[in-house]
């Protein structure tokens, strides 16, 4: 919708990324945050409050006057919306033993994904139909009623006991941990090449005329392809191993990246979607996975720092790379995140190699 609201408000796209840029450093930012907050008030309700008030700053996106309303309202929404994901992703841990979590992690992931392919596809749709503030409502709505829906979740079982511990204590601990700061460290790039330079996959179709409707409909192939890949991974993580998971992951964003460079065309940016979707589905899911267990008895600030990193290292992509897409250098942009995944699927795969040999 970036193009669309930027033709809204009469700037230029650079400005409109901004709000882009800002949700994700606000999501990332704010996740040790929630994750103190969890651990004192609960994972669950911690979900419930923070839906309740993403909902207030959805209808605030929805009626912005002008783009810094806009901007600092996606910034509020990217923070509250922090709690939800990084939340339920340690109540799995929390609640699923070892040997079922990555399969669980994935399954979660799946579903995750359905609503990126959904909204992908609807975001085109309202902006097509320049109803993009209809958009930034509908997941206002929706948290409403998760956050309703949510009463009816306990909290996981020993949570009492886990709360003595300071946060600040949590944080020296995870700190104090090698592969604990490598893992976070590795999520901060993953962030930057598959979230950071995703975002401009559908403005650069709109670059070569598609419409907002069509290109959202194929960045929607994401989604859908997370989807059909997470079983993928869930059938081959006890064949392969973890390494080899990522390993793969890294090599399929890379060709994915390269397809968007060849070619701004719907079948070079649908190839794109369904490759970076394989990626994430492979690479993601083994890093959440290791996250979940390198400080076992700090899970919710280890997945905290996780996501924080993720998410602001696609932040900061998101902001770098905004100079070359109003540029229209998309074949650049897209080249430079394909140059990044091959280091990356390598080292994080040798990493945890690594790791695995470390624990035994």
């Amino acid at each position: 919708m970036l193009v669309t609201i930027a033709a809204t408000f009469e700037t230029s796209l650079a400005r409109v990324a901004a709000a882009a840029s800002l949700y994700y450093l606000l999501y990332g930012g704010m996740q040790p945050v929630w994750a103190m907050l969890s651990d004192r008030l609960g994972r669950v309700r911690v979900m419930r409050l923070t839906l309740l008030g993403a909902a207030i700053a959805g209808v605030l996106s929805a009626s912005a006057p002008n783009l810094g309303a806009l901007i600092a309202a996606r910034a509020l929404a990217g923070g509250l919306f922090a709690a939800v994901i990084p939340s339920a992703l340690v109540y799995v841990g929390d609640t699923v033993g070892m040997n079922s979590r990555q399969k669980a992690l994935a399954d979660l992931m799946a579903a995750s994904a359905v609503g990126t392919a959904s909204a992908t596809f609807l975001g085109g749709l309202a902006a097509y139909l320049d109803a993009w503030r209809l958009a930034f409502a509908t997941p206002a709505l929706a948290g409403v009623a998760l956050a309703l829906l949510l009463t009816r979740l306990p909290e996981p079982e020993g949570f009492a006991a886990e709360r003595k511990e300071g946060p600040l204590t949590q944080i020296s601990r995870v700190l104090r941990r090698f592969w604990a700061v490598l893992v976070v460290a590795i999520a901060m790039v993953e962030g930057a090449v598959i979230l950071g330079f995703l975002t401009f996959l559908a403005p650069s179709l709109e670059s070569v005329g598609v419409s907002a409707v069509v290109a959202g409909l194929v960045v929607g192939l994401y989604g859908l392809a997370v989807l059909v890949w997470t079983r993928a991974v869930k059938g081959l993580t006890n064949r392969l191993g973890a390494a080899a998971l990522i390993l793969i992951g890294g090599i399929m964003l890379a060709l994915g990246y390269a397809s968007g460079a060849w070619s701004q065309s719907l079948a070079g940016a649908g190839v794109a979607a369904v490759l970076v979707g394989g990626g994430f589905a492979f690479m993601h899911s083994t890093l959440q996975t290791w996250a979940t267990e390198v400080v076992p008895e700090a899970r919710a600030t280890v997945i905290s720092l996780f996501a924080a990193a993720l998410f602001a290292g696609s932040g900061v992509a998101t902001m770098a790379a905004a100079p070359l897409a109003e540029a229209g250098s998309y074949d650049l942009l897209f080249a430079l995140a394909a140059s990044v995944a091959v280091p990356l699927g390598l080292f994080a795969s040798l990493a945890r190699r690594r790791y695995s040999e470390h624990r035994q």
